[in-house]
């Protein structure tokens, strides 16, 4: 730096030594043409970045210009101000040992950017759960932290919408149900019902068809409750939609068994927000990135997708633990983590080994 400043100074004093060989007239068009540049450059450039050899050698020569001479400087005299309360600063401020909490292993930040780099659709927080699920307690701000340091950028944000007091206050008694559908490869259209319960986050996928009927719709509502068997008792609400195809019969299958039906207002998706946050996540992490070829293939995919959300995927509405899976104690030394491809690696499951 110090050699780059007195490079700087000869070069200057030499230009001061040929200025003196020349006319005044030659001069002056010089200074009309670098005046020309510089308010050329004014117009294409905000804000320039100067190293501080460049500060010290405008700062000098400053002094020696008139006061329309430093107006036309790209630089006010706040600035030269402030730079020089910036060297004051540096010069009596002392490096002081750092406290707070521990520095980040240096394993666990290559964890944090292996998923990250392999898992393009997973944000800070969904890394903070997956690395919880492998037994490493690392904050989310944490995470975000090292993704930035690293130059990551962040996953595209998903805010959810805000839950009732309703739903919060009974979410163990509540499921929810809705219809998605998929486009095939060759444009036919199948459709699938899902059933969440709310209290736990676990997903029912209970069948694929392309003509969805209301006897195939209440069929449907009749294997969930043989599913359920004696865990049907404990809830009393279900949630879903005004579609035509939840027909009277369906109904009666839930009423039967004292579950009583909450229809969401008209053209309101988030008074079914659970299901509609799940069908979302269901799309950007696999749909959206797969050719279903028929009815067949679609029930096999959501089947694989169904076991991988209710037995690994992290939910922060549970800790972080996924619906079937509870949290492993913390791991305290170092151990290998292998990745399970699912669905040809569309979907990554990350695991302990010895």
């Amino acid at each position: 730096m110090a050699l780059r400043l007195l490079y700087l100074i000869f070069v200057r004093l030499a230009g001061w030594l040929v200025l003196l060989g020349r006319s005044q007239r030659s001069k002056e068009a010089e200074i009309l043409a670098l005046r020309h540049q510089l308010a050329v450059l004014r117009r294409q450039v905000a804000r320039p970045q100067l190293a501080w050899a460049d500060r010290a050698v405008i700062s000098a020569l400053a002094r020696l210009l008139s006061l329309e001479g430093r107006r036309r400087l790209f630089v006010t005299p706040g600035t030269l101000l402030r730079w020089h309360a910036d060297l004051v600063r540096r010069r009596w401020t002392f490096k002081r040992r750092s406290q707070g909490r521990p520095r980040t292993r240096g394993t666990i930040r290559a964890l944090v950017l292996r998923l990250a780099r392999e898992n393009p659709l997973w944000g800070y927080r969904r890394i903070a759960g997956e690395l919880a699920a492998l037994g490493y307690r690392v904050g989310a701000s944490t995470v975000w932290l090292i993704l930035k340091k690293a130059g990551i950028e962040p996953a595209p944000r998903r805010a959810g919408p805000t839950w009732s007091e309703f739903l919060r206050a009974q979410a163990t008694g509540i499921l929810a149900c809705d219809f998605f559908h998929c486009d095939t490869v060759l444009f036919k259209r199948v459709y699938c019902l899902v059933v969440m319960e709310i209290s736990t986050r676990r997903v029912h996928v209970l069948g694929v068809t392309e003509h969805p009927t209301g006897p195939w719709v209440a069929q449907q509502a009749r294997n969930l409750m043989i599913e359920l068997g004696d865990r049907a008792e404990g809830f009393t609400f279900l949630i879903r939609d005004r579609d035509t195809k939840f027909t009277t019969m369906f109904d009666e299958v839930f009423t039967a068994a004292g579950i009583r039906i909450l229809k969401t207002p008209p053209r309101a998706p988030r008074a079914n927000a659970f299901a509609e946050r799940w069908i979302g996540g269901l799309r950007r992490e696999l749909l959206d990135r797969i050719l279903i070829v028929n009815a067949r293939h679609l029930r096999r995919v959501l089947a694989i997708y169904e076991t991988h959300f209710n037995e690994h995927r992290p939910h922060r509405s549970l800790g972080q633990a996924a619906p079937l899976r509870a949290l492993p104690d913390p791991v305290e030394d170092d151990i290998k983590v292998i990745r399970r491809d699912r669905l040809g690696g569309l979907i990554h499951e990350y695991v302990q080994v010895a």
